[in-house]
C-alpha cells in the first residue's frame, strides 16, 4: 500500500478584489485565520508589504507552510498549503482561503508528496540487514 506523507496544494487566484489582497494587514488576517480554521499548528510567522501594490507572507507550521503572494493590480494571488499529516487540514484551509477572496476563477493542482509504500520498507530493510 503506497501512502503519502504531506499533500501540496498549489493555487493561482484570479478575478480576486484588489481591496483584499493589497495591504499586508488583510493579507496576515486571511493566512492567521486559515491556520485557525484549519487547526494547523503554527511555528512563526513572516509578512512583507511591497509598494505601490500587494503584500506577501508565509507561515511556517509545525506540518510544514502555508503562504500567498498578491498582485492585487491584476486580482491575482498565488497560495501554497503544504502539510504533513492529516490531508484534510491542507483542503481546509485552502477552502477558506478561496472562500474569503472569492476570485473569478481558481487554478488549483494537488501533489502528494513523500509516497511511502512497500517496495521502500522492503529496501531500507535490505539495506539495514546489509549493515
Amino acid at each position: 500500500m503506497v501512502k503519502a506523507l504531506g499533500l501540496h496544494i498549489l493555487a493561482d487566484l484570479y478575478g480576486v478584489h484588489p481591496d483584499l489582497i493589497d495591504r499586508v494587514e488583510d493579507v496576515r488576517q486571511l493566512l492567521e485565520s486559515a491556520v485557525k480554521v484549519a487547526d494547523l499548528t503554527k511555528i512563526s510567522s513572516h509578512y512583507y508589504q511591497f509598494q505601490p501594490h500587494g503584500a506577501t507572507g508565509v507561515v511556517l507550521l509545525a506540518e510544514s507552510h502555508i503562504s500567498i503572494h498578491t498582485w492585487p493590480e491584476h486580482g491575482l494571488a498565488t497560495v501554497d498549503v503544504y502539510t504533513c499529516g492529516d490531508p484534510t487540514k491542507a483542503y481546509k484551509a485552502m477552502d477558506y482561503i478561496i472562500a474569503t477572496l472569492e476570485p473569478t476563477r481558481v487554478d488549483k493542482q494537488v501533489h502528494e508528496r513523500g509516497l511511502i509504500g512497500q517496495s521502500e520498507a522492503d529496501h531500507l530493510r535490505s539495506i539495514l540487514l546489509k549493515i
